[in-house]
């Protein structure tokens, strides 16, 4: 799990340019087209794919790359349904390297998560994925070893479903989202290690502690300050590494750049939001375009209009618009408001659209640190203390199942429970900060969303398509918290970094059981499970989504439904590719 090495050579020329079109599948009858977002496409049931480093150009400087067949992103791999592919992977570099398949089922060997289901890929060497596809939806590929994805290690992968979706398009493009930055892993790291909040240039000024004194009294100003200064806690922080070193892109072209993705007018088309972004949470909008929620991580979902959504690392959203006949910009503004990604849909190319201003960006509240007093008395600690981490059955009547609903006790993460309080397990020094109240907050956009006079995407509106099949009630829960002390740059669950932590986190195969996540910290954490779905219990019912990774707020606790289906030893973690390097990385073993 140590960060690839910094020193990479051979330096030559890679820019991303805008893609020609390509004939696809048929929605219901309807000829699409794909745009991929380098212009490259792989197809079939034998694919070859090299890792090498290459340069990147970003606004006329040039970076050193880790590429998958020379671009940045790797690729659009394309794949069927039903069928068997093998996917041969060269390693050219001077050290091991992975491709991950993020969202696929698979067997645990073929996952690609060196030190856990397999050995790497060692340098010089060609390890051939052999492995069935039995879905279909957007998906991606990236390294699992060290830095390398975040210098670029990651492509798209379409899955064509069997039977058409049940949703007209005539167009469809890939939007896939990434940070770049001119530093190298190992810098980022280190600085982060010095100082945590090394690349957070918004942090609270005095004029705004006037502006609080005039608006909320000497006195509450005052309070404020001192409360987040005992917890040792920055109200701004949203982000570990900001603009302040990262440029935001979309299909690998900088805001300056312009990605342009084409439309005939009249034609209804279909985005496929990817999340590639190594540490960077972004806010998506199409103004004065409302977007139809279609999939949500590959999934078919009931469709839900918004006008803005929340995507992180890890996570992919599928949106169908009806642009008019001129052009429209697709923001992607980061969650810390620090920078954007921005492309242009368009029916032709070169023409452009209103770039929106950033909005101003957002404070932590003490809701974010489990200290809010209407959810206190919500919950009055009436729940009971949190088990840390135990494999407990479920209290009576607390694991009925979605179905069983109407006359059950909701699982505890459902919109509406009541809050938790935390127990006494504090998680030692791993750990900095307990959410003395943890809640569910699925009816909840996040934290500087909500405001502007728009919808935005919640996980309460979720539903799957089609009803799950194993409608069992889970017979025990596993609760696990996600901990940090972000003065040490240190991150885990239950307080214990991989390194540190027990043995594997145990599922029984063919059980199905409840997996409580109760975030301690003040920031987002996506958490991916990898080989499984984790349905999330939003109140759904039978439609409860189905996921790969979940975000989770801070002093949230959010329950999710698990078919142990999967035998071997699976990854989970956050998607924040440094927490996990950092320390925020399991394995689940089924067996």
């Amino acid at each position: 799990m140590k960060l690839g090495r910094r020193h990479l050579v051979h330096i030559g020329r890679a820019t991303a340019v805008m893609a020609a079109v390509a004939p696809t599948t048929k929605a219901l009858g309807q000829s699409a087209y794909a745009t991929p977002p380098n212009g490259a496409t792989v197809h079939g049931t034998a694919i070859n794919l090299v890792i090498e480093r290459v340069p990147l150009q970003i606004d006329g400087r040039t970076g050193a790359a880790v590429a998958l067949n020379r671009t940045v992103p790797g690729p659009l791999i394309r794949l069927r349904e039903g069928d068997d592919v093998e996917l041969r992977v060269t390693n050219t570099l001077p050290e091991v390297s992975s491709i991950h398949w993020h969202g696929l089922i698979l067997p645990p060997n073929m996952d690609g998560v060196p030190g856990v289901s397999f050995a790497g890929i060692r340098p010089g060497e060609t390890f051939v994925y052999r492995f069935p596809i039995r879905q279909s939806g957007t998906y991606w590929c990236h390294s699992h070893s060290g830095g390398q994805e975040l210098l670029g290690l990651y492509a798209p992968l379409i899955i064509d479903p069997i039977r058409p979706d049940p949703f007209q398009y005539q167009r469809d493009h890939v939007v896939m989202l990434s940070d770049w930055s001119f530093e190298s892993p190992e810098r980022i790291v280190s600085r982060l290690k010095k100082q945590a909040g090394y690349y957070n240039f918004q942090k609270r000024t005095i004029g705004e502690f006037g502006r609080d004194v005039r608006r909320d009294g000497l006195g509450a100003a005052a309070k404020d300050r001192l409360e987040w200064g005992q917890m040792l806690m920055d109200p701004t922080d949203f982000a570990d590494v900001t603009a302040a070193t990262y440029t935001y892109l979309m299909n690998g072209v900088s805001p300056a750049g312009n990605w342009t993705g084409t439309f005939r007018p009249g034609e209804t088309v279909r985005l496929r939001f990817i999340d590639a972004g190594a540490m960077t949470i972004f806010d998506v909008r199409i103004p004065d375009l409302r977007m139809t929620v279609v999939q949500a991580d590959g999934q078919n979902v009931r469709p839900v209009e918004v006008e803005e959504l929340r995507i992180a690392p890890g996570q992919t959203y599928d949106v169908l618009v009806r642009p008019g006949n001129r052009p429209y910009t697709i923001f992607a503004e980061t969650s810390d408001r620090s920078g954007h990604a921005r492309g242009t849909l368009a029916p032709v190319p070169g023409m452009v659209a209103a770039v929106p201003p950033r909005r101003p960006r957002p404070i932590r509240t003490m809701a974010d640190m489990g200290m809010d007093m209407a959810g206190m008395m919500m919950g009055g600690g009436g729940a009971g203390g949190s088990g840390h981490g135990a494999h407990a059955p479920l209290p009576a009547g607390a694991h009925a199942s979605m179905a069983e609903m109407n006359g059950g006790v909701a699982p505890p993460g459902l919109p509406g429970s009541p809050a938790v309080e935390h127990g006494p397990d504090t998680h030692g020094v791993g750990n900095s900060t307990v959410a003395m109240m943890a809640r569910s907050r699925l009816d909840e956009p996040g934290s500087g969303l909500g405001n502007d006079g728009w919808r935005v995407l919640t996980y309460a509106d979720l539903r799957s398509a089609l009803a799950q099949p194993d409608r069992r009630a889970p017979a025990r829960a596993i609760e696990l918290h996600i901990t940090g002390n972000m003065e040490r740059y240190s991150w885990s669950f239950d307080g214990k970094k991989y390194s540190e932590a027990p043995a594997a986190i145990r599922f029984r195969y063919g059980e199905r059981l409840r997996l409580v996540l109760v975030n301690d910290t003040m920031m987002e954490h996506p958490i991916h499970l990898h080989g499984m779905w984790m349905e999330l219990e939003n109140g759904g019912g039978p439609n409860q989504p189905r996921l790969h990774t979940v975000l989770v707020k801070p002093a949230e606790r959010l329950t999710v439904a698990i078919t142990a289906d999967a035998p071997g030893r699976w990854a989970m973690h956050c998607h924040l590719l440094l927490h996990m390097e950092m320390g925020m990385f399991r394995v689940v073993e089924v067996a």
